[in-house]
């Protein structure tokens, strides 16, 4: 059965310029880049704040791992292929790796919130694809002022020292102040609605972007995702607010995405490539992500079943889309192609993890029990079965809408 968000990649499918040609808009034209940026915006938000202190503080080491080495192990593997099966530069291979490496199993919700699936691989799989937006986006960033027409003046150090080193302090700083604006406690909090402390929260982010694109111009959406971090360690109070009252107002936005997204498909775009994108796809669905993972997770006593299930549960979605969306509004040469690159391995990771992810996770809980049953609690069955501690019967927390 298909997700909500194939569902609407899909109607704008059939609804945009591939299909009926109902819906009509200008991949460079202010509205797109908008949405673009606004999506980044409350999706980097709501990412930063699902990064708990408690979850950093105890099982991190498996996404740690996969964040460090398989992000860009996978992005490595993606560039190589794109650059020996098509005309693309290096660079531009690279751009390509970099917007395919980071997940979202938004795409596979029953991987991270089914109870039986053991809570160590649950919290491995929502962590990493929560942290992994922030992660993929300085190198995309840096990749397309590189390539952008206009930007033949790029220099590396620069982009760091202005855009990544200003967009953290800036981040860092909103998010202090703005966790000390809002009340705690007294009946001043308790005379405060819920959603307007939900909106307090996104107005936040917001402003966040707003401020550190002034001069002297750091990275906003950096800014973001480093505030909401800060913000949401620091009063996780906000986080269960923007949870309870504020997650349809960011569900509407990517959905927006979602139709905008699939209504700027064709299959002549698609397969413009022929037979080397069809490839692409192989490679990132079936070579990329479980070597990397394999590469990543050397060492650490992951049964091979565990090990199977994170690495085939990669899915590529909303942040590879909407990276895409702002690299195709771009002054990017190859910025059409390199999206539509993208867009394929995203349509088929729909598809496919669509399909998987129920009978995944089951397959999973299925193992799991058999080798918490018939292992002593050690390393193996850690990681294989969340270990006898309650942790299968918990349900997940954290999980990614």
């Amino acid at each position: 059965m298909l997700s909500l968000t194939a569902v609407f990649v899909l109607v704008g499918v059939v609804l945009g310029q591939g299909g009926f040609d109902v819906l009509h808009f200008d991949a460079t034209g202010p509205f797109v880049s908008t949405l673009a940026v606004v999506a980044l915006v409350v999706i980097l938000f709501r990412d930063g704040l699902e990064v708990e202190a408690e979850m950093l503080r105890t099982e991190w080491h498996l996404p740690l791992r996969k964040l460090v080495l398989a992000m860009p192990i996978t992005a490595a593997i993606v560039a190589v292929a794109a650059a020996a099966l098509t005309d693309l530069s290096w660079t531009e291979a690279f751009l390509l790796g970099a917007l395919l490496s980071p997940t979202d199993p938004v795409l596979s919700s029953s991987v991270v919130t089914n109870p039986r699936v053991p809570r160590v691989i649950r919290h491995s799989l929502n962590l990493e694809s929560g942290l992994n937006d922030g992660l993929a986006l300085p190198p995309v960033l840096a990749l397309v002022a590189a390539l952008e027409v206009s930007g033949g003046d790029f220099v590396w150090w620069r982009f760091v020292l202005q855009d990544v080193t200003l967009g953290f302090a800036y981040g860092v700083a909103i998010g202090v102040i703005a966790s000390l604006l809002l009340p705690r406690g007294g009946a001043l909090t308790e005379g405060i609605p819920a959603h307007q402390k939900a909106l307090y929260a996104l107005g936040v982010a917001f402003l966040t972007y707003g401020l550190t694109t002034l001069p002297p111009h750091g990275n906003g959406f950096i800014a973001v995702y480093v505030c909401a971090i800060t913000l949401g360690i620091r009063r996780p109070d906000i986080r269960g607010y923007v949870e309870a009252r504020a997650d349809d107002i960011i569900e509407i936005v990517k959905l927006g995405i979602f139709v905008v997204f699939g209504a700027l498909l064709t299959v002549d775009g698609l397969f413009g490539d022929g037979w080397a994108a069809v490839a692409i796809v192989i490679v990132t669905l079936l070579i990329a992500r479980p070597v990397a993972v394999a590469i990543a997770l050397a060492g650490t006593h992951v049964s091979r079943a565990a090990l199977a299930f994170m690495a085939w549960f990669g899915p590529k979605g909303v942040a590879t889309m909407t990276f895409s969306l702002l690299v195709l509004g771009s002054e990017v040469a190859a910025g059409e192609r390199i999206f539509n690159l993208a867009a394929l391995v995203v349509l088929c990771s729909i598809v496919v993890h669509g399909a998987t992810d129920t009978p995944g996770s089951e397959w999973m809980a299925r193992r799991a029990a058999a080798e918490a049953g018939g292992q002593a609690d050690g390393p193996e069955s850690r990681y294989a079965s969340g270990s006898a501690k309650g942790a299968i019967s918990r349900p997940s927390t954290s999980a990614k809408p």
